[in-house]
């Protein structure tokens, strides 16, 4: 048996543990594809998604993939608890997170709230109101994106969970209220009768949590409701951004001179997709793409890396702002790896040197 197959089915097994309780381009499909799609899609999950219109789509069925857990096998945080900070310092809970392990930061109308990966990668999405706006804060492990999302579309809130099934390697969500499947990485919806629409996403910060205490010393951490109910600060993909490839992938991922799980900062420059290779920020801790200044600082661990997150290596911070860096611009952004911003932005550029 393989070494990589071993992996495949360690991660399988761990994902098995779980509790049961920047635009993308997708084409429409020839109507002749789309009848035969339709059937497949059908034969495949209607057992499981019998409200999901499979008439609507826009991606082939064969990108699809089971991941391991069921339909919100992974379950998604719906009424979040949170612990305020007092002068920038955490009691309880919150006293166990080193201040190098990272978190998803989060700022809407003076409203500010951190979520720390230790709890989103058992999670991956909280469905939240952050100053009055209806979020979706969303954590895809295996793309290393982290993403939050406006719930708000065309005067509806729409409230999300996790189908359990995967496209290229990403998280597929679905809305409760249509049953539309979304892809996390883009935030479009690919099936259903939403398909086609797109999510507004929202500027946030994936930083250290000390950077975030430092910002916002009165700032809101997300805790567990029960923190005993999940091993919160391990990692269930021991090893994973180490790894040559990434698990549940088919098609191409060369991205040659790179490799495909090098970590890399998707954003949008010049109304195009770019990403900057994070080992070429490192070097050069500032870089501009058109209108975006790029920046890289020490001081955060991989959540990826070792079995405790609190002992992964140093990746360090990204900070994506527009202009001059005003820390009031903040542009979307996320630090994922190389092969998830080639599939899902074949026509984006991955810089080889600094413009």
């Amino acid at each position: 048996m393989t070494r990589r197959l071993l992996r495949v089915i360690a991660l399988v097994a761990a994902a098995a543990l779980l509790p049961l309780v920047v635009p993308g381009q997708y084409p429409a499909l020839a109507a002749e594809d789309g009848a035969a799609d339709r059937k497949r899609y059908e034969q495949r999950f209607r057992w499981e998604w019998p409200k999901t219109d499979f008439a609507r789509h826009r991606v082939p069925p064969d990108e699809i993939v089971a991941g391991g857990p069921p339909r919100d096998g992974i379950p998604s945080i719906d009424r979040p608890k949170y612990a305020t900070l007092e002068g920038g310092k955490a009691t309880g809970w919150l006293a166990d997170l080193d201040p190098q392990e990272p978190v998803i930061s989060l700022s809407i109308k003076g409203d500010v709230r951190a979520y720390p990966l230790r709890i989103l990668t058992w999670h991956e999405i909280v469905n939240d109101v952050v100053g009055g706006e209806p979020v979706a804060v969303t954590y895809c492990p295996l793309c290393n994106s982290s993403l939050v999302f406006s719930r708000m579309l065309k005067g509806r809130v729409l409230d999300f969970g996790t189908t359990g099934l995967l496209r290229h390697s990403d998280l597929v969500m679905y809305d409760r209220q249509t049953e539309t499947w979304w892809q996390q990485f883009v935030g479009k919806a690919i099936v259903g009768t939403l398909a086609g629409e797109r999510l507004d996403i929202l500027p946030s910060r994936l930083e250290s949590y000390a950077a975030f205490q430092e910002r916002h010393p009165g700032g809101r951490v997300l805790i567990p409701e029960n923190p005993e109910a999940r091993d919160y600060g391990r990692n269930p993909y021991v090893g994973y951004d180490s790894l040559a490839e990434p698990y549940f992938f088919s098609g191409n991922i060369d991205v040659a001179p790179h490799r495909p799980m090098d970590r890399v900062v998707a954003t949008v420059a010049g109304g195009r997709p770019v990403a900057i290779p994070i080992s070429l920020l490192r070097d050069r801790e500032e870089i501009a793409v058109g209108d975006i200044l790029v920046k890289w600082f020490p001081g955060q661990r991989s959540a990826l890396d070792t079995r405790d997150i609190a002992a992964g290596r140093e990746v360090g911070n990204v900070v994506v702002t527009r202009g001059d860096g005003n820390a009031d611009a903040d542009v979307p952004y996320h630090v994922t790896f190389a092969f998830a911003f080639r599939a899902f932005h074949p026509e984006g550029e991955i810089l080889q040197a600094a413009p």
